[in-house]
């Protein structure tokens, strides 16, 4: 099968018809995922078929999904409008893990009353301008409403109940985070039982375990632990069992009792000449996996638990080998273990004053780090080295329900994470429904219709996520929105509890939005929505000509 190459130019599609095949698609993405905004969502249900078979359909509430979901629509014009707001929110979600339907929200309701004025006669660049300037306010509001969470495993189930209105994950999660802390390791993985339940792991551990399970102490958990042991550190491939006798006679000559190799592969003559010189009583030695998939990954796994141990860890890429090994090469560790899977120690002897150091450099680059992946990298990093960590066992009644509540658990937790070290904003909406007095008052500064305007929108759209999720809980919209304005509390903690259908302040109500996340939405919603306004022309090229026959 072979495809053309140089397809020609197949249609090119002016105003208005532009705009209206855009945004055609813009609303079946969003329309899809509105449903699922707010404490009282409904699903959507998403088939899937897997080698022709048909299985049951996906339940879905997370907006980045079903637009993923949505591979192509069939009219050309909309499906260009679905793809742009479905790449907005897939990068929101991967930046943010959350808040992809309320900017999904947002979006929609930014271009279209966008649109209606451009199509009126508007200059669409002047608009997008004052959009974007206006969204700068709306950060600099949302930051000054900000406020920092209470510590405590209660009011940190509080906040998890806010995020993810299931009570007894919340209660739980509120207790593994008051624990391990907001860096602390946190893996979530699927149970056997309807229960959620937790388990706890002292010290830090890395995905490295035993390179055999013959050096198990313990056969049947597969298991060994070393009280009081000596840890060297290398990434090295061991295939001589030659490169391991310094390492034997070091272990004789300064009594080494548990000394634990790391090491990145081991070949099997290397391997029995470890199980050979096994001395009980004396020399007892284990041989772990290097950590790491990557270059990087393998060089910050070494360097932080060099840091840890006080080791000195040995480079193969800077030519590294054990030929001069010393004892100020080896680090130390109160305890360390080791089963088929991971590698752990517990208080390791390392530098206390270099390790505050250390931990501090990591945190700075944590906070100023742009990219999610290499903040997520960070966090991981700085939870093993903190040595708080956890395993939470998310158990339903089926298997759909079960992964569907592994992954509320997992958006939840990172959103916790992110209360916790960044602060929170009263939830339900009114965070940024509270930004439009300050986007009226540029209104009332402003000289310019397209100016003007743009504020309008934004004043409009701002309080469209909570119309959303009002609308979504069941009651009737304008009858809600009348007795928000007959409330006459601080209409920036002042909102309506769908759950329990009456005006509150939201803050003490304990229903809370993370503020990082919040911010970010705000920011890629109205942004995004300002740019797709200045899209004039739809071009599309001929899809490519299939030809059956073998070349």
């Amino acid at each position: 099968m072979t495809l053309s190459t140089n397809a020609p130019v197949q249609r090119v599609v002016f105003q208005p018809k532009a705009y209206q095949g855009f945004q055609r698609g813009i609303n079946q993405i969003v329309n899809a995922i509105r449903p699922t905004l707010g404490p009282r969502p409904r699903l959507v249900a998403s088939t899937k078929a897997v080698g022709g078979e048909k299985e049951p359909p996906e339940l879905l509430d997370d907006g980045a999904v079903i637009a993923r979901r949505i591979i192509e629509l069939p009219d050309r014009d909309a499906d260009m409008g679905a793809m742009f707001v479905r790449n907005v929110l897939w990068r929101l979600k991967e930046d943010a893990g959350d808040g992809t339907a309320t900017a999904a929200v947002l979006f929609q309701a930014v271009y279209h009353h966008g649109v209606r004025h451009v199509v009126a006669g508007g200059n669409a660049m002047r608009v997008r301008h004052y959009l974007e300037r206006g969204s700068r306010v709306i950060l600099d509001e949302l930051t000054r409403m900000t406020v920092r969470p209470k510590r405590g495993k209660e009011e940190l189930a509080k906040i998890a109940e806010s995020l993810c209105y299931d009570p007894p994950l919340a209660k739980m999660l509120g207790e593994v985070f008051d624990i391990i802390g907001e860096y602390g390791q946190l893996e979530v993985r699927e149970g056997t039982r309807r229960e959620v339940e937790r388990e706890y792991v002292e010290g830090s551990y890395w995905d490295s375990g035993l390179h055999s399970r013959y050096m198990a102490t313990d056969p049947l958990k597969i298991r060994t632990d070393f009280q009081d042991a000596a840890i060297l550190i290398t990434d090295l491939e061991i295939q001589d069992p030659a490169d391991l006798v310094p390492v034997l006679q070091l272990a004789a000559q300064e009594n080494i009792g548990p000394l634990v190799l790391m090491v990145r592969t081991l070949s099997e003559s290397a391997l029995n000449l470890l199980l050979a010189n096994q001395q009980p009583g004396k020399l007892r030695l284990i041989a772990v996996k290097t950590p790491g998939a990557t270059p990087d990954q393998i060089a910050n796994a070494m360097q932080d638990m060099g840091m840890l141990t006080g080791a000195r860890p040995r480079v193969n890429a800077a030519g590294d080998t054990l030929q001069t090994i010393t004892p100020d090469d080896l680090g130390h560790a109160r305890k360390a273990w080791a089963d088929r899977e991971y590698f752990g120690l517990i208080g390791g002897k390392g530098n206390a004053r270099e390790m505050r150091a250390y931990i501090a450099d990591l945190r700075a680059a944590h906070k100023g780090a742009g990219d999610q992946q290499i903040r997520s990298d960070l966090q991981r990093r700085l939870g093993k080295l903190l040595g708080g960590s956890a395993t939470l066992w998310v158990g339903a009644a089926t298997q759909s329900e079960i992964k569907t509540r592994k992954e509320l658990a997992e958006r939840t937790a990172d959103a916790l994470r992110g209360a916790v070290r960044e602060g929170l904003l009263p939830g339900g909406g009114t965070a940024l429904a509270a930004c439009r007095p300050a986007i009226q008052r540029l209104i009332e500064q402003s000289k310019e219709q397209d100016e003007r305007a743009a504020y309008r929108i934004l004043v409009q759209a701002l309080g469209e996520p909570r119309r959303v999720l009002i609308a979504n809980a069941g009651y009737d919209v304008s009858h809600v929105m009348a007795e928000l304005e007959r409330a006459k509390q601080d209409a920036a903690r002042c909102g309506f509890d769908v759950l329990t259908g009456q005006v509150v302040d939201m803050a003490q109500a304990g229903i809370w939005d993370v503020a990082t996340v919040q911010k970010l939405v705000a920011q890629r919603a109205i942004i995004g929505a300002a740019l797709a306004l200045t899209v004039e022309v739809l071009v599309h090229h001929r899809k490519p000509v299939t030809d059956l026959e073998p070349k």
